[in-house]
């Protein structure tokens, strides 16, 4: 599949900088494979377009504050990512702005003069290792000097913002419990506790999967094809009372609705024709079409940025011809897209 197939032209105006007032205030563009239908609803209308038995499976992964900034001896200012701590003490990090001469220099939090950081790797994935003066634990160090990794087409200030409080809030599902990502499952993002105790006074069934979301998610796909594009790998888990609820759902031919990308990635990187098991595992799964899905009848999903792969899995369900008139029809509508943007319920 060419890459280029995914593209298509979107008015700046239609990224969304900040959330709706209300969670469930977002819109909801309802697509009907059988018939081809679209309309147009508000994501609070979600609970009446579902079926007796459905079975929503929920990403519970919970995003770090894990952008943070450093200085160099000269005082110039380093944008950092935390991505993951290998070792007591040790960071593996993003970092923008170091220069050059990396491996032994040394820099202070921004946030905490006192906390140094020395580069002591550099990674050929372009990732670098930092060795931090202090034994306090990175959750708990982040959560004092780190920020929510927002995507880049979100604006924000360097070092604070006035959004910061309400980032710290928003770019974050009400059900999240897993700390591990550095971008959040969106899709989620719509929900709350009250929108959750409705779907489920109907009859819906509701089950938790993690994938610890990555920075791989937003990466554009720049090869002429996408299945010369190097996927990225996710870290995922299913507990084992998610295994019974999915097998359930099988067995009992009830819907499994992927609510968001990431746990439509978990699930179709199961075996097909095998019952779900308890399970810790990695997928680098990338799915485009023609592609026939293994476990997911219905999908929730927010609306993605051109040439992205996750534009190739609506694609995948939908059909390339009809994720372009989607699309078009999101555009013309005057939808919000991408992290804080408006949904689609793909069934």
């Amino acid at each position: 599949m060419r890459t280029d197939d995914l593209d298509f032209p979107l008015p700046p105006h239609l990224i969304a900088q900040s959330p709706p007032a209300e969670r469930t205030a977002s819109r909801l563009l309802h697509y009907q494979r059988n018939t081809r239908a679209i309309t147009h609803k508000s994501f609070k209308d979600l609970p009446t377009l579902l079926h007796q038995g459905d079975l929503l499976v929920f990403n519970d992964t919970k995003v770090l504050p894990a952008r943070f900034y450093l200085r160099k001896p000269s005082g110039g200012l380093i944008e950092a990512l935390f991505i993951a701590e290998p070792a007591p003490s040790q960071w593996r990090v993003m970092l923008k702005n170091l220069g050059p001469a990396a491996i032994g220099k040394q820099l202070t939090f921004d946030k905490d003069p006192q906390l140094t950081a020395t580069v002591i790797e550099k990674h050929e994935t372009g990732e670098y290792t930092l060795a931090i003066n202090t034994s306090e634990p990175a959750l708990p160090l982040l959560a004092r000097i780190g920020r929510m990794p927002l995507p880049p087409y979100i604006k924000r200030e360097k070092l604070a913002d006035t959004h910061d409080s309400e980032d710290e809030r928003r770019y974050q599902t009400v059900y999240a419990r897993q700390p591990g990502a550095v971008a959040a499952p969106t899709a989620g993002l719509h929900f709350t506790p009250e929108l959750l105790a409705d779907l489920k006074s109907r009859g819906g069934q509701q089950t938790f999967v993690t994938l610890h979301v990555g920075l791989g998610t937003f990466k554009p796909v720049t090869a002429d094809t996408l299945e010369a594009h190097a996927m990225h790998t996710e870290s995922y888990e299913i507990s084992a009372q998610a295994a019974a609820a999915l097998n359930s759902a099988k067995s009992e031919n009830r819907r499994i609705i992927a609510v968001g990308t990431t746990s439509a990635r978990v699930l179709e990187s199961q075996p097909a024709g095998h019952p779900f098991q308890a399970t810790q595992s990695q997928t680098s799964i990338l799915i485009y079409p023609p592609y026939t899905w293994r476990h997911v009848a219905a999908l929730i999903t927010n609306f993605h940025l051109p040439r992205s792969t996750l534009i190739a899995m609506v694609a995948a369900l939908t059909g390339l011809e009809e994720q372009r008139r989607i699309y078009a029809e999101a555009i013309a509508q005057e939808y919000r897209f991408f992290s804080y943007g408006d949904a689609m319920f793909i069934e």
